[in-house]
């Protein structure tokens, strides 16, 4: 219950933990709260402090530990923590809380072409000056690093080592440079029997960590909603829903768009691209809006020279970036996904205006789903 308030109430700032509390659900709170709210102090109150209770306590993110009695400690440990506080999120020098975008691309079906959506769309973020990161979530047959010609010696496993203290370095140290663009990519990992040995609080820690390090954060995933997957959707500020003209592609957009809708997925989040959208295949854009009952935010032609640029491992808005495909790319971004682009023209964080923190959301695993 306390931790629900805290992720719902982004004002609470400050968390005093009484000294009745017992010390493991004490830690429990705290180290919950690290991955949620990492500018958040927790400061714990002990009858008794006792060097267990104090290193157990910091390991899981207690800012401090004092002796409930002493009043002026306390005072002086919340102030210390306010101080910390302002740091982090920028209150300091008047700023504001600046995290970046979370895109996540998914389609209920494979060969759909999501991750050369993911890859283009990345791509194009990066070449436009923003710091951009491209995750590969399909943990047993990611496509991410072959489709841009990366050969990673490091993947999203190497982050679970890490759990509970991963930070910009750790995890700029686990990702690769696409040279052409400046883009970063955490790629699968290459073995995979390893999916099933990253655990989802891994996930979840990766992007809230890249999210205050990059502008945007491209998620690609596989056809399913694994828990990896509903992990990343869940802390997404958009959400890009992939179908192609034919049955079975239509019919499991509709399912996911259901599925959506039944965790609480906010709909306003979601945009729903249609490729391969002039195929001559018996259906038509506006069969599948009757279908799904939403509106198709972009329609991206059919074109031999995507497989083509896949092969050559050049993602088409750098390959032909006037090519139809690659305009349609293009206009996805620019009119959908990115903030402010028009009022924007940003390198970075390195002195430039980052996208506008997203309201605050209520966590989909807080809904009832089990």
């Amino acid at each position: 219950m306390v931790a629900r308030a805290i992720h719902d109430n982004a004002q609470v700032e400050q968390v005093i933990i009484g000294s009745d509390v017992p010390l493991t659900e004490a830690c429990q709170l705290a180290e919950a709260a690290r991955l949620d709210r990492p500018e958040l102090g927790v400061i714990l109150l002990r009858t008794r402090v006792d060097v267990t209770a104090l290193s157990q306590a910091l390991r899981a993110g207690v800012r401090e530990v004092v002796s409930a009695d002493d009043h002026t400690a306390i005072a002086e440990a919340l102030r210390r923590s306010r101080d910390l506080t302002s740091r982090l999120i920028g209150h300091a020098s008047g700023g504001q809380i600046r995290d970046g975008r979370v895109v996540t691309i998914f389609s209920a079906k494979g060969g759909v072409g999501k991750t050369t959506l993911s890859t283009n769309t990345a791509v194009h973020l990066a070449h436009s000056g923003l710091r951009t990161l491209l995750i590969d979530l399909d943990l047993s047959f990611g496509d991410v690093a072959i489709s841009l010609q990366l050969v990673p010696t490091q993947s999203v496993f190497d982050a679970v080592s890490m759990s509970g203290h991963l930070d910009e370095e750790a995890l700029k140290g686990i990702t690769v440079v696409h040279e052409e663009s400046g883009l970063h990519v955490l790629c699968a990992p290459n073995d995979p029997g390893d999916a099933d040995r990253i655990p989802v609080p891994t996930v979840t820690e990766i992007i809230k960590v890249a999210r205050r390090h990059y502008d945007y954060v491209v998620v690609d995933t596989p056809p399913s909603f694994t828990e990896h997957v509903l992990a990343a959707v869940d802390i997404s500020d958009a959400l890009v829903l992939i179908a192609t003209l034919d049955i079975p592609a239509v019919k499991n957009l509709r399912v996911a768009i259901d599925t959506l809708d039944m965790i609480g997925s906010p709909r306003d989040a979601r945009i729903i691209v249609l490729n391969r959208a002039d195929a001559k295949v018996g259906l038509r854009p506006e069969d599948v809006e009757s279908a799904i009952k939403a509106k198709i935010a972009v329609n991206i032609p059919n074109s031999l020279t995507v497989p083509a640029s896949v092969n050559r491992g050049i993602p088409i808005v750098l390959d032909e970036p006037k090519a139809p495909v690659a305009t349609s790319i293009k206009t996805l971004v620019d009119t959908h996904i990115r903030v402010g682009a028009a009022e924007e023209e940003t390198n970075g964080h390195n002195g430039s205006s980052a996208p506008a923190a997203a309201p605050a959301r209520k966590s989909l695993f807080s809904r009832g789903r089990k």
